[in-house]
């Protein structure tokens, strides 16, 4: 039998199998899905999103490249300098990030659909606690 952090692992996993195949048949990876979520969210500088995101800035850069050669992403000079760039979604990028929701939400739906509210919140509960449990020191 598998320990529960062993569950989790085959887990997450299975969860990454399936947002690989979601994005990749959007044209995306799952780095620039969430990257557009960002964006969508108006976090629209690469300073702010790599406060955000966690990301360092030429992790961030080829990310972003990427994206507007995709023509999901359209950037701008602001600034006096015009050294400053803000990025935001184009149609195509919107569109593509609304189906990618849509599919994940199906996809959530599809797993939890034969788990009662309370199954799911007790779920939820718990992975609150083993998160919390995991940032404690050694």
């Amino acid at each position: 039998m598998k320990t529960i952090l062993e569950a989790l692992r085959q887990t997450e996993k299975q969860y990454k199998t399936a947002l690989t195949k979601i994005t990749k048949d959007n044209g995306v990876t799952i780095a620039e899905w969430q990257l557009l979520q960002h964006l969508d969210d108006e976090i629209d500088t690469q300073d702010k999103l790599s406060v955000d995101t966690g990301l360092d800035n030429s992790t961030l850069s080829r990310q972003l490249h990427s994206l507007v050669k995709k023509e999901l992403v359209a950037s701008e000079a602001i600034g006096k300098d015009h050294r400053q760039l803000i990025y935001k979604l184009t149609i195509l990028g919107s569109d593509t990030l609304m189906a990618i929701n849509e599919k994940h939400r199906f996809f959530q739906e599809n797993v939890f659909k034969v788990w009662s509210e309370e199954e799911t919140s007790m779920l939820q509960i718990l992975l609150n606690r083993l998160n919390k449990s995991m940032t404690k020191p050694f």
